[in-house]
């Protein structure tokens, strides 16, 4: 079983894309697309279609000190709340893993090696989802970088809009650029010029 959960449009149909190809077919294998409710983010959502390849996540954006790892549409959270960040002299580095199995490996014994911080970001049930698998292939490859996880916690949701929801379990974009802020290295602003520099 494959499992993959696009962030956007054209991530969306690219992944049906691949799906239909024959060079997919030949792999025997299902696939799973994750996809959520409500809007979409690309008014021009009408672009070429392109193979993805299997199991094979992207980084976003370069950064030092942490990195995000998101999936699926919480991305787009992910994306606005490192933008927020860079305002504040702050460069998380940010990776779309766009499968959760099979996880890229390559891209992870990468990021395990470069960032000593990790944040998971998904809009999915935070135990047993992906940032367990991810925190699984930490230990299981003796990686000792500190790991943090954004997810729907275990427990009841009040019923509500998304992004109240999103708001309400702390994985919307000022819910992840907290936690980025509390586990980053103070960095000098015009607000605040004096902070220490790692």
């Amino acid at each position: 079983m494959i499992v993959a959960a696009p962030r956007n449009e054209q991530e969306l149909r690219n992944i049906m894309y691949t799906a239909s190809l024959d060079t997919f077919k030949n792999q025997e294998k299902a696939i799973t697309i994750r996809y959520p409710r409500g809007e979409g983010v690309m008014p021009a959502w009408r672009t070429d279609l392109e193979e993805i390849e299997i199991g094979k996540g992207i980084q976003l954006l370069e950064g030092e000190e942490i990195a995000i790892l998101s999936i699926g549409h919480i991305g787009n959270e992910a994306i606005a709340a490192c933008e927020a960040a860079r305002a504040q002299g702050l460069k998380p580095a940010l990776f779309d893993m766009r499968f959760v199995k099979p996880l890229d490996e390559v891209l992870l014994h990468r990021i395990f090696k470069e960032f000593k911080k990790v944040i998971t970001v998904e809009d999915a049930a935070i135990q047993g989802g992906f940032g367990s698998a991810i925190a699984e292939f930490m230990v299981d490859h003796s990686y000792t970088s500190q790991l943090i996880r954004l997810g729907v916690p275990d427990e009841i949701i009040e019923h509500g809009e998304q992004k109240e929801l999103y708001a309400l379990c702390g994985i919307d974009a000022a819910g992840i650029l907290a936690k980025i802020e509390a586990n980053s290295v103070a960095r000098p602003t015009k607000n605040n010029p004096k902070a220490l520099v790692s």
